[in-house]
């Protein structure tokens, strides 16, 4: 029976800011009538992750690498993974070496499809586990981390315009993920109210059992992923007119139009 997820609840917190009305230094303007866009495109959004590897105060962004998370709550059925769960004081890193590896926009929907590459991502937090996982039953609290490594991410993103004080911009409405991985490990600590032999014996067989695992875990890691990029991408180009970055996109943009 194939697994469904039910809900995955990702809380983030940005602070509302003034949108750049001069184009800041990260940021490289491209424009679609270059037969090199999709070159020049790929350059643009590496150094738009690498500004937002720090964070940009000044539009509100927190800081990508680390990047914290408050709670995250997931709630699974069915299949191998069965899971009541939350995650606290989440930490996650490695996203600041992220690596474009291609970046294209559409000439028409101007929806961004993004691969990435990610060599090793830390998520680390304070859980609250009752459930199984490849069918093994699983209850405990404590601290915890995975590590997901070779990471390649496929995002499809999408998007309208928008007019506002005389800019363009990008209104990014969806964002949408497929991912492979080359390795996963994991840590759980107080599995089993602390029974030193079964915590070892049950970490030990899941990290054995990555590849199952991962398999397993994808619906929610996917989910999550597509929450932390989707917040991330509606605040960055709320405050980043899309004039900025496409230099030829304003004449795409039909009258009926309106500012949101």
């Amino acid at each position: 029976m194939p697994y469904k997820l039910f809900i995955v609840t990702l809380v983030l917190h940005y602070t509302a800011a003034e949108h750049y009305k001069i184009k800041p230094d990260f940021v490289k303007t491209c424009f679609k009538s270059d037969p090199e866009f999709d070159d020049c495109s790929k350059q643009a959004v590496q150094q738009l992750f690498n500004a937002l590897g720090p964070g940009l105060p000044e539009i509100g962004m927190v800081p990508l690498d680390p990047l914290k998370i408050p709670k995250i709550r997931i709630l699974q059925g069915d299949g191998p993974v069965n899971v009541n769960a939350a995650l606290d004081d989440v930490i996650v890193s490695g996203f600041g070496d992220t690596e474009v590896l291609l970046s294209q926009v559409d000439g028409k929907s101007y929806s961004f499809y993004t691969k990435v590459r990610v060599p090793k991502i830390r998520i680390e937090g304070t859980y609250d586990l009752k459930g199984k996982i490849l069918l093994i039953p699983l209850v405990g609290r404590g601290l915890c981390w995975f590590e997901p490594t070779n990471m390649t991410i496929d995002i499809v993103s999408d998007v309208k315009l928008y007019d506002k004080d005389g800019f363009v911009f990008f209104n990014v409405t969806g964002a949408h993920v497929k991912y492979t991985i080359g390795g996963l490990k994991l840590r759980m600590n107080n599995l089993f109210d602390g029974i030193s032999s079964l915590e070892d014996s049950t970490n030990s067989y899941l990290n054995a059992n990555w590849r199952p695992v991962s398999e397993s875990l994808r619906p929610i890691l996917s989910k999550t992923i597509e929450d932390i990029l989707l917040g991330f991408l509606q605040q960055l180009f709320h405050n980043l007119p899309a004039n900025f970055m496409i230099g030829d996109i304003k004449n795409n943009i039909k009258k009926s139009d309106k500012k949101v």
